[in-house]
């Protein structure tokens, strides 16, 4: 190389691509995973499944692609980059889920994957057709690991859980019948202390990993539990393994968490990476 001239080589960038639905404030969905992406020094790469109309105090309307969008999107992308790691968000529609189905069953090898099953928005909103819940199920058949929170886990397992064993019983459910290779079953909707499951299946075995979970004072936050998905799924397109990933997410979320701060009327919004 020239004195004075750049260096134009061809570097090898891990890719992590986020399928999910735009959020305006910036938040969550779409926006928010990208943010964690260039946080972790990951190149993020987004096919947008349904725009919503809403602000820091809630979702006011939800407005599904047409399915041929996200089926088109997901395949001239994935045509031409093979990302590292899929994380897949809000899929809003019947018809757009089994899109993204379909556009990922075309892959040649498959490519590691993190489901973030968003049903509904914290003021109750619903973000996905009940409609679409067993393509959902289905999605999660191979995928490495799944993040419900209670309220999720309870509403795709019919399980009311208000124990530990509860709890434990549904992660067994996720990974035994649903055939995912992992579960995180977070639990900051529990009035008790706000434990996450890990369980994690190895050939006909489930371990259960309980992790102390820690209640950050303060009013709520939006976008946490997308955020929490990016960064594991951030974490496995770079080489890290599930439980590292996992326990750096959390951190990675907490210290955010810590330098939350309000923008609107109503939630606050995680500190941006590199400001806890």
């Amino acid at each position: 190389m020239r004195r004075g001239s750049v260096d134009l080589t061809i570097r090898t960038m891990k890719c992590a691509l986020t399928i999910a639905g735009s959020d305006p404030t910036g938040g969550a969905g779409l926006q928010a995973d990208l943010q964690v992406f260039s946080a972790y020094g990951v190149h993020g790469a987004g096919v947008i499944t349904a725009l919503t109309l809403q602000d820091s105090t809630g979702v006011r309307g939800v407005m599904p692609v047409f399915p041929s969008v996200a089926l088109d999107q997901l395949r001239t992308l994935l045509a031409d980059i093979t990302p590292a790691v899929i994380k897949i968000g809000m899929l809003a529609s019947d018809d757009v889920a089994r899109s993204v189905q379909l556009a990922l069953s075309g892959l040649a090898t498959p490519v590691p994957t993190v489901i973030d099953p968003v049903l509904a928005a914290s003021d109750g909103t619903s973000l996905l057709e009940r409609r679409a819940w067993p393509v959902l199920r289905e999605l999660m058949n191979g995928a490495q690991l799944v993040t419900p929170n209670l309220p999720e886990a309870e509403l795709l397992t019919e399980i009311n859980i208000e124990r530990t064993l509860d709890r434990e019983t549904a992660a067994a459910i996720f990974v035994e019948k649903f055939g995912c290779e992992a579960v995180l079953i977070k639990g900051g909707h529990h009035t008790g202390p706000p434990d996450d499951l890990l369980a994690i299946r190895k050939d006909s075995a489930t371990r259960m990993i309980w992790l102390e979970g820690e209640r950050i004072p303060g009013g709520p936050v939006h976008g946490t539990g997308c955020a929490l998905a990016s960064a594991i799924a951030a974490g496995l397109a770079l080489d890290k393994g599930l439980e590292e990933a996992v326990d750096h997410a959390r951190r990675f979320v907490a210290a955010r968490l810590r330098g939350a701060s309000r923008l609107g009327s109503g939630a606050a919004f995680l500190a941006p990476a590199g400001k806890h």
